[in-house]
């Protein structure tokens, strides 16, 4: 089992955000399930287990669940635990008045549910391709992932794809979001696979979740994630500039830099991906030569990760992934930031008034997907200014907008 870093979006592709994240909809659509809306016309499916592990991983999670307030009153409470509580609670608090986040029942109870990830993602693509593998649900639409709450279970689900030919990916996920669908109910809880990170990460992790609360239009991963991927970094960043400590900034600053050269290594190995897999493959000869420029790239890509490591004095938070790194491990981690580009544009036209980007990005998710895809390049396209104040600003006193 991979070793959880301050690296949230490559350790769970919220990165690995948010992941960031792509578990949002499997806990969801299991409660409605349960409440009988769609589970009699399964009842004879042959996805009927699916569902099942669902509903009963998602009720574990909130029976474990105890009000935030009242732990705090425990004198049994370690000295960690209630530190690490009262910084959720003042993050909840400036997600609601800083960020116009929804001010709601998630995120003032806490669960330890005794494992290090809530749930485990399955991601697939073709070996030849960059392009996930969707699955379609009830209420959700189309997604490109399936969540298990169960670490075998994934596995087990993982290996029929692979005798499928097909590039798979299996990561845990220390958060997902219910999308405020059952904050009648107590809303997500903050649990022990995420409460002790650094308060920059974790002010990350809770921006990006409460985000899909605000927008989740399903059948559209990279639109969903890359939006909830935009609110949790300029959410953060003025967290870090308006009530951040120096150490929490310095921390920060440190994961940020390693997270940014990681990701920019592996959207270069993703792009020669792409082009080795334009190539035709019609004859035996031509896909050998594929297959060997695949294992190519794939080689390359551990060495410079390798090179990377060492200018970071050894820092092996990543070394899980790229172990692993395949053609689904990259597909994944893109689902997170292809249009963040475009919808950090779209914050800088609406004068970073958070009320009015989602105003705005609400009536983007009106148009047909191509036409929001593109309306999102084309914004990306126009924003090299806004980037390049971003990249030589002297981080972390650098204003976000």
């Amino acid at each position: 089992m991979m070793k959880r870093s301050q690296d949230l979006d490559i350790l769970h592709p919220a990165p690995w955000r948010s992941v960031k994240r792509m578990a949002c909809a499997t806990a969801t659509l299991a409660w409605w399930l349960a409440l009988g809306l769609t589970l009699g016309a399964l009842s004879a499916c042959a996805e009927l287990p699916y569902y099942l592990q669902s509903v009963s991983g998602h009720l574990q999670v909130m029976r474990a669940a105890r009000p935030i307030d009242s732990l705090l009153q425990s004198a049994q409470l370690s000295t960690q635990l209630r530190t690490r509580l009262h910084s959720a609670q003042q993050l909840r608090r400036f997600a609601v008045a800083q960020l116009s986040l929804p001010d709601n029942a998630s995120y003032h109870q806490f669960a330890d549910i005794k494992r290090p990830y809530v749930v485990w993602n399955v991601v697939a693509t073709p070996a030849y391709a960059l392009e996930l593998k969707t699955w379609c649900f009830p209420v959700m639409g189309c997604v490109a992932y399936r969540g298990y709450y169960d670490q075998a279970q994934a596995q087990a689900f993982a290996a029929g794809l692979q005798e499928q030919d097909l590039d798979v990916s299996v990561y845990g996920v220390p958060a997902y979001s219910t999308l405020g669908w059952l904050n009648w109910v107590g809303g997500d809880p903050l649990l022990n696979t995420w409460a002790n990170y650094p308060d920059g990460e974790l002010a990350r992790l809770m921006f990006h979740e409460l985000a899909h609360q605000v927008l989740y239009i399903g059948s559209d991963t990279v639109f969903d994630e890359s939006f909830a991927t935009t609110v949790e970094r300029l959410g953060t960043r003025q967290w870090l500039r308006m009530q951040a400590s120096p150490e929490d900034r310095r921390v920060f600053a440190q994961s940020e830099q390693r997270r940014v050269a990681f990701r920019a290594m592996t959207r270069a190995a993703s792009d020669k991906l792409r082009k080795v897999y334009e190539q035709p493959a019609l004859s035996d000869d031509q896909a050998v030569r594929r297959a060997a420029q695949k294992t190519q790239v794939m080689a390359q890509f551990r060495l410079d990760y390798a090179a990377l490591k060492a200018s970071w004095g050894g820092y092996s938070g990543y070394d899980g992934w790229v172990e692993k790194a395949n053609n689904a491990a990259f597909a994944a981690q893109a689902a997170y930031d292809d249009h963040v580009p475009g919808f950090e544009a779209l914050f800088q036209e609406v004068n970073a008034s958070w009320p009015d980007f989602y105003a705005a990005v609400k009536r983007l998710a009106q148009l047909p997907k191509p036409q929001r895809s593109q309306r999102l390049r084309d914004l990306a396209a126009s924003r090299p200014a806004f980037e390049a104040v971003q990249d030589h600003a002297q981080w972390p006193n650098a204003s976000a907008y």
